[in-house]
């Protein structure tokens, strides 16, 4: 990997991060006074939507994080080692925890006349949707696998040769 193409991939990196930083700052606070001015309807699933909203946002940043530390051992040539499988399990962690939040969102917003039920399926469709981002990076992982054990396998042999020379 190029090193335009990594400091293009940390400045995107570093946006998103502060933007999520923003957004837990900023709009989740404007959020909450948002559903103070609501009906009553709205009002009673104030808590949840909030604590939903804001461990959502943490599970964005966790991916930033691990896709940071993954790309920074790309730049080393480190990344076909075992210690990159840490940062790949917490990724499809991350991306079941979103899940399951979007769902548990669903289903606090689905009882009463409040939210549409459309809202309700469009967020069963974000769960699936999630979830498949989940099992791409999973697909990853098992390539990634496959390259370490290659990587073990040659560095062996290199070594075997090497005792022979």
């Amino acid at each position: 990997m190029g090193k335009l193409t990594v400091l293009a991939l940390r400045a995107v990196l570093a946006v998103l991060l502060a933007g999520s930083v923003f957004v837990q700052a900023v709009m989740v606070p404007l959020l909450a006074m948002d559903f103070d001015d609501a009906d009553a309807a709205l009002a009673s699933v104030r808590t949840p939507v909030i604590v939903i909203v804001v461990l959502g946002v943490v599970t964005a940043q966790v991916v930033l994080v691990c896709v940071w530390r993954l790309v920074t051992m790309v730049r080393r040539g480190t990344v076909f080692s075992l210690g990159a499988f840490r940062y790949v399990h917490v990724v499809i962690g991350a991306f079941v925890a979103t899940a399951f939040l979007v769902f548990a969102l669903a289903v606090v917003l689905a009882p009463g006349e409040a939210v549409a039920p459309g809202v309700v399926l469009l967020l069963g469709g974000v769960v699936v949707a999630i979830l498949g981002v989940a099992l791409v990076v999973l697909v990853l992982r098992m390539l990634l696998a496959q390259a370490v054990a290659r990587d073990i396998e040659a560095a062996r042999m290199r070594a075997e040769l090497a005792e022979v020379i």
